[in-house]
């Protein structure tokens, strides 16, 4: 194979007639990663609910060579992966892919590893924040106050009670060349940032992907939710290219995060003193990273 990007042709990762949901956020970042992936790529791919959409047996949707592995082991696979196309002198690309879950929590160990080492690997999270495959279980991804069935919401309980886990930036203390955020809501933006991961390896690239059951909102409202996220804060578009920080979508007038949590059942059950608080927790997050990306300090 040589190394092609998608814009030299149709190119892409699945095919239609994969299973995933309607207004899926997950099948939406693979059209957009399509586009700034390179042809000569293969794929590990962590147990998640784009691995069981997309290849149930006999069929699968995938035009790449592709690897199933178990929840915990993308980053493990990949890099083996990638040992072995150095040693046989190939040029191929390696990714990874994985949900949440298998990069939060479950995955994390072997992504840690995989990037100490240095391997020449793009991981890429596909989150939408809960353990969507196995019965919408809270992740390390899940925000406060969210509604999960493991943080149910209830008389002694306002879901769960912890803030989501900072992925990008224990990825970035691995001093990698490059990570960065993304949306489905911002194309271009998710695209280009792609293309830059396949060029600066090792790189992780964090998609966030809307779900529509998990979230409990209709179909339609997903680029809308996706698009909200990033007017209200909730999630900054960002790169971290050589230790340095960048927002690559600024926002000069937020939203408040209200207008995002409304339209999800997930957060249906928050009294306006836990909407306060999750206001006051954005702003002091965008204010951190603003502070951060103004001094241009290297990542510690």
């Amino acid at each position: 194979m040589t190394e092609k990007t998608s814009q030299e042709g149709d190119f892409r990762l699945i095919s239609p007639g994969h299973s995933m949901c309607p207004g899926c956020g997950v099948a939406i970042a693979l059209n957009l990663l399509s586009k700034g992936t390179p042809r000569n790529v293969i794929v590990s791919c962590a147990t998640s609910c784009l691995e069981v959409t997309t290849t149930m047996y006999p069929n699968t949707a995938w035009n790449v060579p592709w690897i199933h592995n178990a929840f915990e082991t993308a980053s493990s696979v990949a890099s083996g992966i990638e040992a072995a196309i150095k040693h046989l002198g190939k040029d191929w690309k390696v990714m990874a892919i994985a949900g949440d879950g298998g990069t939060f929590d479950i995955g994390l160990q072997a992504l840690s590893g995989m990037l100490e080492r240095g391997h020449k690997v793009t991981q890429i999270c596909v989150d939408n924040e809960c353990y969507a495959n196995t019965g919408v279980q809270r992740s390390g991804a899940t925000p406060y106050g969210a509604w999960t069935t493991t943080s149910p919401a209830g008389s002694k309980s306002i879901g769960k009670t912890e803030q989501k886990k900072a992925i990008g930036e224990i990825v970035a203390a691995h001093k990698i060349p490059y990570v960065a955020s993304a949306s489905v809501a911002y194309p271009t933006d998710l695209i280009n940032k792609v293309k830059k991961a396949f060029e600066m390896q090792p790189s992780f690239v964090h998609i966030h992907c809307p779900c529509p059951p998990g979230w409990k909102f209709d179909s339609a409202d997903t680029i809308n939710i996706a698009r909200l996220a990033v007017e209200t804060g909730m999630w900054v578009l960002y790169e971290i290219e050589n230790g340095v920080f960048r927002i690559t979508k600024r926002i000069q007038e937020r939203k408040p995060v209200q207008e995002y949590l409304k339209l999800q059942g997930r957060f249906k059950h928050l009294t306006e003193k836990e909407t306060e608080k999750i206001q006051k927790h954005v702003d002091s997050e965008y204010q951190r990273l603003e502070n951060w990306e103004k001094h241009e300090c290297l990542l510690a």
